[in-house]
């Protein structure tokens, strides 16, 4: 019996997980963010000079499209790696980036201080006026071709051990151009980066799948974002709801950053599986890393958020369940009855057993009632008697 509950409760699962599978268009990523490389989309600056041979690097500010429409800007963090625009690329938390010997994973907070004090999120102005409060004599301003030049390359100081060539720093033939771009370099790598930490997803569901039983509510998802929710949409069973934890139906508008949505499931629910998904408008933060789809199979550049505008972002989980757990049956036994309190069982007749004394020469058979000579003396004892009183008589007679 309980064998053939577990091997439904499994092929439930199995089922389920089939259903879930189905379901792949929700959602379309754990993140939320999905984007492509424009090519040829990017603003290029001054080629730059590394040591370690890496000489004449381009520097490019890309331009990627976002999955749901807009742009972001970002630049390189694998100098050694060629980028690849044929394929997309995912958002992903800078514990997942694919290179576990880059430098990246001790410098990534000092990256993302550089992104944040760097071009464009600091505009030229900006940048000249914060230069020239550092004491730095800019020769005819800053241009847009110094500053992604020096931006990437403080960025690549950190992401891959690099030192710009300081006799050298760029292949502008200026050497105007290039004293200005080792002032900036050496700004956003000096003393006054103390490093900025990861920035959160702008929208992010996790879990991404929960597995329960029926009569559950499975969960919680916990939603993280920087936007606002604009909708939700669930492929979901009949009589199967989003909540929050008290039962109550939510709607796009209950949902906000640190939200816990559970999927509620009836107790006499099938197995089943089914997946929700939240639409958010939302910018993603300087500092968020883009992995190339496919990277452990051929590696290809990852990327860095510089710079984004408004867009729009899903994300989302799947769920699955298996029947309700049945009530265990007794076993069934086969037991005397107890007689009750009231009726007595009849007292046994209480026998006298004849000793038994084993007899020499029986040849080992048990002697089991009285002996067969006792009626045979008896009838001798008999015969004595009469004979002696017949010869009394004769006796008496003869005197």
């Amino acid at each position: 019996m309980s064998s053939r509950r577990t091997l439904a409760r499994v092929g439930a699962l199995v089922a389920g997980t089939a259903t879930a599978l189905s379901l792949a268009a929700l959602p379309a990523s754990a993140e939320g963010a999905k984007a492509d490389i424009v090519s040829g989309g990017g603003d290029s600056g001054h080629n730059v000079n590394l040591g370690q041979g890496s000489r004449n690097m381009q520097t490019t500010l890309f331009t990627l499209n976002i999955e749901g429409g807009n742009t972001l800007r970002a630049y390189c963090v694998e100098i050694s790696v060629s980028v690849d625009p044929k394929r997309s690329m995912f958002e992903s938390p800078w514990d997942e980036f694919p290179n576990p010997d880059s430098p990246f994973h001790a410098n990534r907070a000092h990256i993302n201080w550089v992104l944040h004090h760097g071009f464009p999120v600091k505009d030229l102005a900006e940048l000249e006026q914060t230069l020239t409060e550092q004491g730095v004599e800019l020769h005819n301003g800053l241009d847009k071709k110094e500053a992604i030049a020096g931006t990437q390359a403080a960025v690549w100081h950190y992401s891959d051990g690099k030192d710009i060539d300081r006799d050298d720093p760029s292949s502008a033939r200026d050497a105007g151009s290039d004293a200005d771009v080792l002032a900036l370099y050496d700004y956003l790598t000096g003393e006054s980066n103390v490093g900025t930490e990861e920035p959160a997803p702008a929208l992010k569901v996790s879990p991404e799948t929960v597995s329960g039983e029926a009569g559950d509510r499975l969960g919680p998802f916990t939603v993280a974002t920087t936007g606002e929710i604009n909708e939700i949409s669930a492929e979901l069973p009949e009589g199967v709801t989003l909540t929050d934890a008290d039962g109550n139906a939510l709607a796009a508008g209950d949902i906000t950053d640190g939200t816990e949505i559970y999927v509620d499931v009836p107790a006499e629910a099938e197995a089943g599986s089914g997946a929700f998904s939240l639409n958010a408008t939302a910018r993603l933060a300087t500092g968020r890393l883009f992995v190339s789809e496919g990277y452990q199979r051929k590696p290809a550049q990852s990327l860095i958020v510089a710079s984004s505008e408004d867009t729009k972002l899903s994300a989302g989980a799947t769920v699955e369940w298996a029947p309700a757990a049945q009530p265990t049956q007794p076993e069934e036994t086969t037991e005397t009855p107890v007689p009750s309190e009231t009726s007595e069982a009849p007292a046994p007749t209480e026998t006298t057993e004849p000793s038994v004394k084993p007899q020499a020469g029986s040849e080992d058979l048990a002697q089991t009632g009285a002996s067969p000579m006792l009626p045979l003396l008896i009838g001798l004892g008999l015969v004595g008697a009469g004979t002696g009183a017949i010869l009394l008589q004769r006796k008496k007679k003869n005197a």
